[in-house]
């Protein structure tokens, strides 16, 4: 990539908070006049997305996660030619690879999901929850699925930049009101993949992990295709009902510690914290196998009835 196209891609990451905040005001007001509109959820996002992108940011700056992305580029097994499309490729299909199994274990992994929860918190799916993201993320270490990629020959800034692009491509994946997208649904992530990520319904839970491409889904079994015929409920399992921020931030928190304290043995702590949401150590937790085993359970009974 050229000296003017790396400085227009600096250029769009440097505006692009000032065009999401924006571009979400004006869905806003025109859903507001076509259908209704949540303005109080979108009010809870502008607050987590201004408090994140600030005071956070200077809080908790990312300087121990460049340290170790640093620490891998010295010790590189080789160089990609990134003065060559074939380099620029390598990074983008690596970054997409590193983000596929970060997003996956934020919703397979109850220590991830309690800071991403907050992002499906939201009970109506428009462009403001594409920026609730949660406060929590840097201290999770959810670049920790980052750091090994300057191994494999791809420069940290490089990577970091990249990673900013594909969720800056998710921003308008948030929206109810474009449909399905032809081929274009075999490769992209779309809005309508995104729907069902962002659904609360059994059918659809734990899919659709992509961030730019929705290939690796389709590679690990994970891609689960819009049905016409059920309609996305959005949110969480058990929906989020408060307006109240902090409630919002933390409360996942607050259950997993609960939880830890409850624990009867390491074992068990350690259970709470890398199985899955809702996981119980007597088999009678609320993950999403396990509410898809009793929902074929009822069925069956309902059937022998």
């Amino acid at each position: 990539m050229d000296g003017p196209a790396m400085a227009a891609l600096l250029t769009l990451l440097k505006y692009a908070n000032v065009l999401i905040l924006v571009a979400s005001l004006i869905e806003a007001v025109v859903l507001t006049i076509r259908r209704g509109y949540d303005w109080k959820a979108t009010g809870v996002s502008v607050s987590d997305f201004l408090f994140r992108e600030y005071p956070l940011h200077w809080i908790l700056p990312l300087a121990f996660w460049n340290e170790g992305m640093n620490w891998f580029w010295r010790h590189r097994l080789w160089t990609l030619p990134m003065n060559h499309w074939s380099g620029w490729l390598a990074c983008f299909i690596g970054q997409e690879f590193c983000y596929y199994w970060y997003h996956r274990a934020a919703h397979r992994t109850r220590w991830f999901w309690c800071t991403h929860a907050v992002h499906h918190s939201p009970n109506q799916l428009n462009l403001s929850a594409a920026y609730r993201i949660g406060w929590t993320g840097r201290l999770t270490g959810s670049l920790l699925f980052f750091v090994l990629a300057p191994l494999f020959g791809m420069p940290p800034q490089i990577v970091l930049m990249l990673l900013s692009l594909n969720l800056l491509y998710q921003f308008w994946l948030h929206v109810t009101w474009i449909p399905r997208l032809g081929p274009l649904e075999w490769i992209l992530n779309t809005p309508s993949a995104h729907r069902v990520h962002h659904a609360s319904n059994l059918d659809y839970l734990d899919g659709n992990y992509g961030g730019v491409l929705i290939v690796f889904d389709r590679l690990f079994g994970t891609y689960i295709a819009e049905k016409r015929t059920v309609p996305c409920r959005f949110g969480l399992v058990q929906p989020m009902m408060t307006y109240n921020l902090l409630t919002i931030e933390f409360e996942h928190w607050r259950a997993f510690l609960r939880d830890l304290l409850s624990a009867r043995s390491i074992g068990e702590a350690c259970g709470y914290a890398i199985n899955p949401p809702g996981w119980r150590p007597d088999n009678k937790g609320e993950t999403t196998e396990d509410l898809r085993r009793r929902a074929v359970q009822q069925s069956f009974i309902a059937g022998q009835q």
